[in-house]
């Protein structure tokens, strides 16, 4: 681990954050901690979500759901992407819904359930133009067909029906309203089939803070639970949202050089003047992107310096200017804030490398130490 290095993760941003979510949204809400909470902790980040009152968690793999029950985070739980080979059994055991998107996965759950003599309970998936997971077409009324049949038998309970949004941070398009359409007649197919799902969603973080038509009985919240605004504001944005992440490092080496100084490999750098180079032992492998070299900057001495030079696997080179710079000195990556004169955000990272917010959070690899900031105390 880069012990030189930590993201501190503010779990009381995170509870703001859902209250600030449910306040405009007025569903249960779904805490999606996959990647191990966006990079956050996700069993740090589950129970602060629970505890500020979202009802639901939402991950991807059986790994990452059975990981919350060995923590003993028991609340609902949804996991939504298997192969029909996984070891379903162990799911159904734990209470976790299953995602099903096709009858192959549906039949490889029943048979789980038989051997085991308990119901799974299931979340059908339809696909309403993502043209990724989930049923379309004539495969939706197939898949509905047989979870009909086997809710029939006692193997399953069909607890919900769900899909997902293609561009909701660009509201009021086409594409959100025919999608919407579209699912709402997959529901309407799941219902004169004999299903009757106690939940019904399909709105993410965009399409639960500004299209109410999406929001049904439940919204799953990514990237605006760790105080991202999904429409690209760099700090609260409209709705308050709080960053919960700040990636901090200090500096480890410091050299003044004259004009002409070459920096990093290449190298693709050099000093157009005096200046002092700061070393910082973060690199790609702890996200950093290698893109960024050149465009992005941190917060070192009260002000924004930037990189430069190319990054490496383990550390990077800032120009301080004429700064006062010592080894030691702290340095901010990002945090919360807006504007040049607060650290830069996630936002900004994202943009220097051409990518979004959650790339770069997920990407801060587990050699960062994470702090958990209020993570025994009660978040009201």
């Amino acid at each position: 681990m880069n012990t030189l290095a930590e993201a501190v993760v503010d779990l009381a941003a995170i509870a703001g954050n859902v209250r600030a979510i449910t306040s405009v949204t007025g569903t249960d809400l779904m805490a999606v901690v996959k990647a191990d909470g966006f990079g956050h902790g996700a069993v740090q980040v589950a129970r602060a979500a629970l505890r500020a009152g979202a009802t639901w968690l939402g991950v991807t793999s059986a790994a990452e759901a059975l990981t919350l029950r060995a923590a003993g985070v028991t609340a609902p739980t949804l996991s939504w992407l298997h192969r029909p080979t996984d070891d379903f059994g162990k799911l159904i055991n734990a209470g976790v819904d299953v995602g099903v998107s096709t009858t192959t996965h549906l039949h490889s759950v029943v048979d789980a359930a038989h051997l085991l003599g308990i119901p799974a309970m299931v979340q059908l998936k339809a696909d309403t133009g993502l043209s990724r997971n989930g049923a379309a077409g004539d495969d939706w009324p197939e898949l509905v067909g047989w979870a009909r049949k086997y809710e029939r038998e006692g193997g399953i309970r069909v607890r919900g029906v769900w899909s997902h949004l293609i561009d909701a941070d660009l509201p009021g398009t086409p594409e959100l309203n025919r999608q919407v359409a579209t699912f709402e007649e997959a529901l309407r197919i799941a219902r004169s089939a004999g299903l009757d799902p106690d939940l019904v969603h399909l709105a993410n973080s965009a399409a639960a803070l500004s299209a109410p038509r999406t929001r049904f009985d439940l919204c799953r919240i990514g990237i605006a639970l760790y105080g991202v605004d999904p429409f690209g504001a760099s700090g609260p944005g409209e709705f308050g949202l709080q960053a919960a992440m700040t990636l901090r490092t200090s500096v480890v080496n410091v050299k003044r050089v004259p004009a002409g100084t070459g920096v990093s490999y290449g190298p693709e750098h050099v000093t157009d003047a005096p200046t002092t180079l700061a070393l910082l032992p973060l690199g790609y492998a702890d996200g950093l992107p290698r893109v960024t070299g050149g465009r992005a900057a941190v917060w070192l001495g009260g002000r924004r310096c930037p990189i430069v030079g190319r990054i490496a696997m383990d550390q990077c080179v800032v120009d301080a200017g004429d700064l006062p710079v010592t080894i030691g000195d702290p340095v901010v990556v990002f945090g919360p804030g807006e504007g040049d004169q607060n650290p830069p955000t996630v936002v900004e990272w994202a943009r220097w490398a051409d990518t979004n917010p959650h790339e770069i959070l997920t990407g801060i690899g587990p050699r960062v130490a994470r702090d958990h900031l209020h993570e025994r105390a009660r978040i009201s």
